[in-house]
């Protein structure tokens, strides 16, 4: 009989289970770093970094909307009942989807449907019933409460900025990406507001190299 990993090991499968590398954070609100763990949604199979609960919880400890105690405590509950584990995956999966959806046509100009956002308002209602205004040295600090056994703890933080944003004067400062092979939603925080990419180093070079390759094919042309 194998025996039983010990805490240690565990701590390290969590880490090491996806590279950190396979994470990136340019969408400036932590809402819109949760959405763009999906991208390519518009091709058969889109790029997915979030294909077990365990990298949920490495991206949420990333994104600091975890910490190393919450993480742990849920990894156990995870592989203690790993089919619900997968059943808590796609139930965040679709509130991700949802949020897309809703910061996408945000992003383009458009208002979300009725349907959309009651959806929303929703999990937002279920979301705020456990935040508590807790006294700490400086004063009172908000802080999650009941948070032991709830396997959408890493979606309350991401729900809460969400509606954070959407009743900020920040919204309209929401973007899409304009690369053509990019989704991605980011908030343009440029000083004139005229950021285009979700990150100029990638889907910025490569439109730039494109174009760039545009001009010099029409100039060889006879």
């Amino acid at each position: 009989m194998e025996a039983q990993a010990s805490g240690k090991e565990k701590r390290q499968m969590l880490e090491e289970s996806r590279p950190v590398e396979s994470f990136e954070f340019i969408g400036g609100r932590l809402c819109l770093d949760f959405v763009n763990t999906l991208s390519d949604r518009w091709k058969t199979t889109p790029v997915e970094v979030l294909d077990t609960y365990t990298d949920l919880l490495i991206w949420g400890r990333l994104a600091r909307a975890l910490d190393s105690k919450q993480a742990r405590q849920l990894q156990l509950q995870a592989e203690q009942e790993p089919a619900l584990a997968a059943s808590w995956l796609a139930e965040i999966k679709g509130i991700r989807a949802l949020l897309y959806q809703i910061l996408s046509k945000v992003a383009a100009g458009e208002a979300p449907v009725a349907e959309e956002i009651g959806q929303f308002n929703q999990y937002l209602s279920t979301t705020m019933a456990y935040l508590r205004v807790t006294p700490d040295k400086n004063g009172f600090t908000w802080q999650w409460h009941g948070q032991e056994a709830r396997h959408e703890l890493p979606l309350w933080p991401v729900i809460r900025d969400a509606a954070d944003l959407l009743t900020s004067s920040e919204l309209r400062f929401v973007r899409m990406c304009a690369s053509d092979t990019c989704d991605w939603l980011f908030l343009d925080t440029s000083k004139n507001h005229k950021r285009r990419w979700c990150d100029m180093d990638t889907c910025g070079n490569r439109a730039k190299a494109r174009r760039h390759y545009g001009r010099q094919k029409q100039t060889s042309q006879p």
